[in-house]
């Protein structure tokens, strides 16, 4: 495929502290050259016999082709971050960074230490949104190909010396000063707008458990940590738990197929939470089943491995 050029959306001459010579160099030199690189490595793809087995040039040109693509990517967004007076974030951007980092002046101080910490070495500092956990996140990208997958960046400061040798020489920190005045916030927001409209990653669906409440490993965690009365029942089915090593600390391994021999020691003014191997069938009917007995029960999403996974204590199973 054939990428084309954006055109400059930023008005050099606008720009306080930033020479029109610095980024017309940027834009041609450095954007420009990050484009036509990605161009030639398309087009070098393209050329390849793909139907003679493994190809070990298709590998290199894919590695290349992530890093000019990023490039490209990064540096568009870096000039659109610029024009504006980098004072006043617009009110709804401004309550969802305080939201995040605690304030707006504690996001800029991160932002701005993220950026010293890189002077005189290489990379990009991004305020990235990320769906999966709808929420802002200052982050660094070096060598053009770290990012997080499925964030959207939303402002871009580029920390390679071509952004600002030629005008500032090795005093980086003014340079990062004179980027934070030229924040063009409006179009900051603009990208923030359509970044919290990407739905976030699907999350599991059980149709036949629609109407039973789930409860998240850390929320069960929580619950214990902070000495809440709950009641938590492993229902691993028999054949399985015969093999198995560990339970859950703080939990109690019931027979589900046995459900009516034991449901009479559970109390109904303590929540239940009961949890499987790994949070599908067994401990989903297991909660059902005490919902409609009258018990204020949930299932624990992921079940005893996802409990395993954010490292909760556990026992020896005797």
């Amino acid at each position: 495929m054939r990428y084309h050029l954006a055109p400059l959306s930023v008005r050099p001459w606008t720009l306080n502290g930033i020479s029109a010579r610095l980024i017309e160099s940027h834009y041609e030199n450095n954007y420009g050259g990050a484009l036509n690189r990605l161009n030639a490595i398309s087009e070098e793809i393209e050329r390849l016999d793909l139907g003679s087995g493994p190809n070990p040039s298709l590998a290199r040109l894919k590695r290349d082709e992530i890093v000019a693509l990023n490039s490209t990517l990064l540096h568009e967004l870096y000039f659109a971050s610029l024009g504006g007076d980098g004072r006043v974030v617009p009110d709804i951007l401004a309550s969802a960074i305080a939201k995040d980092f605690g304030s707006v002046d504690r996001w800029r101080q991160e932002f701005i230490g993220i950026a010293g910490g890189l002077a005189g070495g290489s990379g990009w500092v991004l305020l990235t949104y990320v769906p999966r956990d709808g929420r802002l996140i200052n982050q660094i990208a070096s060598e053009h190909s770290q990012s997080i997958a499925g964030g959207v960046p939303i402002l871009a400061l580029d920390m390679y010396e071509h952004a600002f040798h030629l005008e500032f020489g090795a005093n980086a920190g003014a340079y990062i000063a004179a980027f934070m005045r030229n924040i063009d916030w409006a179009a900051v927001k603009q990208r923030y707008d359509d970044a919290i409209k990407v739905a976030p990653p699907r999350l599991l669906e059980q149709k036949e458990f629609a109407d039973v409440p789930s409860i998240s490993v850390e929320e069960v965690r929580e619950m214990m940590k902070s000495g809440t009365p709950v009641q938590i029942i492993d229902t691993r089915p028999k054949h399985y738990t015969t093999k198995a090593q560990d339970i859950m600390d703080g939990a109690v391994w019931r027979d589900p197929e046995r459900l009516d021999d034991w449901i009479g020691t559970l109390s109904k003014t303590e929540p239940v939470v009961t949890f499987c191997v790994y949070g599908f069938h067994i401990g989903c009917q297991t909660a059902s089943t005490l919902r409609k007995a009258g018990f204020d029960a949930r299932y624990m999403a992921g079940g005893h491995y996802a409990w395993k996974a954010i490292k909760g204590p556990v026992k020896l199973f005797e």
